[in-house]
């Protein structure tokens, strides 16, 4: 009414009234009535503003990669920035607020442009490999030039971080990586097949080398039972034969001992014989001229009682003419009989 409206800005807004082009009020989160027609309000964030940015830039092979990241930042100088651009609002019939310009927008216009300026750089100083694979240091290099940017400084923000999303290269320079990427993968894997092939073989060979060298061992020392079997019989044989030849050597010498020993009975029986043969003789010279019965009573004077008996069973069977009959009773036969 009469040009006299109220507004609220929030917590998170910094607002400059301007009357006659002069600062009247400032502060953050302010509440106030005002008279419209003299009135000029400039609201600023205190909040952070992110900048996405996404461009192409070339590398030094004069290859295209694309940049993608986001850019933090604030306002400091709330002054230095409504100098410089328009951050002017209107108040509608609703109470809302509402920029009369879009300078706003042109802040994170610029930041993107100084970003990108700055990225262009350090990318054009890089191969196209390298920058897919610098994006964090890449980040960390534009962070600290902007931080130290004169145009940055001259607009009253100041940048909270950056970070580089992606370098990208074009989709048929990606499509040639990925193959050469897939090649030396493939090439990898073969290498590793043809490597586990060969480290298969080799065990494989080890194995059979470990069979032929245990049959190697197994027949040497079945040929060593073999040669120490056969020294042991060679040495039982080489034993027997000592001790045959030592036992014929003992039978000869036995034999010549029962040869001297024949010999020696043979002298001494022949001596007998002769000495027996002079004695027949010298008694059949005594006995020559005597009757056969006189002989017969100096016989069986030293005769046993056995041959006594025989005598003269021998003289009845001589005289058995003569002899009508003859009794011998068991008892008899017993008597004579005992020893």
């Amino acid at each position: 009414m009469f040009g006299i409206r109220f507004i609220r800005f929030q917590p998170s807004e910094y607002a400059l009234v301007y009357k006659n082009g002069k600062v009247v009020k400032e502060g953050q989160g302010l509440a106030f009535r005002y008279y419209a027609p003299r009135t000029a309000l400039v609201m600023l964030p205190l909040s952070s503003i992110d900048c996405p940015f996404v461009f192409s830039e070339a590398t030094s092979d004069f290859q295209t990669v694309t940049i993608q990241g986001q850019a933090t930042f604030r306002i400091v100088d709330q002054k230095k920035v409504a100098s410089l651009l328009n951050f002017t609002v209107r108040v509608g019939q609703n109470g809302g607020a509402a920029y009369v310009s879009d300078d706003p927008q042109k802040l994170s216009q610029r930041v993107g442009n100084i970003i990108r300026v700055l990225t262009k750089k350090h990318i054009e100083s890089l191969m196209m490999v390298d920058s897919i694979r610098a994006s964090e240091k890449l980040a960390q290099l534009i962070l600290s030039d902007i931080r130290q940017n004169e145009e940055i400084l001259a607009l009253g923000i100041e940048i909270m971080g950056l970070s580089v999303l992606a370098v990208q290269p074009t989709k048929d320079t990606s499509h040639a990586l990925e193959a050469e990427t897939r090649e030396k993968i493939l090439k990898t894997a073969d290498d590793a097949i043809y490597v586990r092939r060969n480290a298969s073989i080799e065990q494989e060979r080890g194995v059979k080398e470990n069979e032929y060298n245990t049959e190697i061992a197994v027949e040497n020392k079945r040929r060593q039972v073999r040669e120490t079997q056969l020294a042991a019989q060679q040495a039982e044989m080489q034993k027997k034969h000592e001790l045959e030849v030592e036992q014929l050597a003992f039978q000869i010498a036995q034999e010549e001992k029962k040869k001297t020993l024949v010999a020696i009975e043979a002298e001494n029986a022949r001596t007998q014989a002769d000495a027996k043969a002079y004695e027949l003789k010298a008694m059949m010279d005594v006995l020559k001229g005597l009757d056969a019965e006189v002989v017969r009573a100096l016989a069986a004077v030293q005769m046993q009682p056995a041959a006594l008996i025989a005598n003269a069973f021998s003289t009845l069977a001589g005289s058995a003419d003569k002899i009508g009959q003859l009794n011998i009773s068991p008892d008899l036969l017993r008597e004579i009989l005992k020893p």
